[in-house]
């Protein structure tokens, strides 16, 4: 399925983020082999070298490793590091603005919980539709 990129962030950095997502969900589960480069270029409507800098990206933080002539294949761990690496992106990063949105806009930590209860609930019942 082809992808909606945004401006603000590298295309290769947001297929790997893509791709990061599909393991976090199962899609790819540990040990098992990843679509080739040329696939997942094909599949997301990008250049083939554009893709190869997402798979050596994700290569060199440890979540997927090649074996060379065969494929690509999702790191033993991965799940762990990439919500670890992105949960310290998060806090590091995004938090702070994200916080001081909720201060300037008044939403409320009670708003937020309810909202973010509603979000839990809408995911649920997808994952039970799948």
């Amino acid at each position: 399925m082809p992808m909606n990129f945004r401006e603000t962030k590298a295309i290769f950095l947001q297929i790997a983020d893509r791709i990061c997502d599909e393991i976090l969900l199962g899609q790819y589960p540990e040990g098992e082999r990843i679509p080739s480069v040329r696939e997942y270029a094909a599949l997301v409507e990008v250049n083939v070298n554009t893709a190869m800098r997402s798979f050596e990206f994700l290569q060199s933080k440890g979540i997927i490793y090649n074996k060379r002539g065969i494929g690509y294949f999702v790191s033993t761990g991965a799940h762990e590091l990439i919500r670890t690496l992105r949960r310290a992106t998060f806090l590091g990063e995004e938090a702070d603005y994200f916080f001081r949105q909720l201060y300037t806009l008044e939403i409320s930590s009670h708003e937020l919980a309810a909202m973010y209860k509603e979000y839990l609930k809408k995911q649920s019942l997808n994952s039970d539709n799948v």
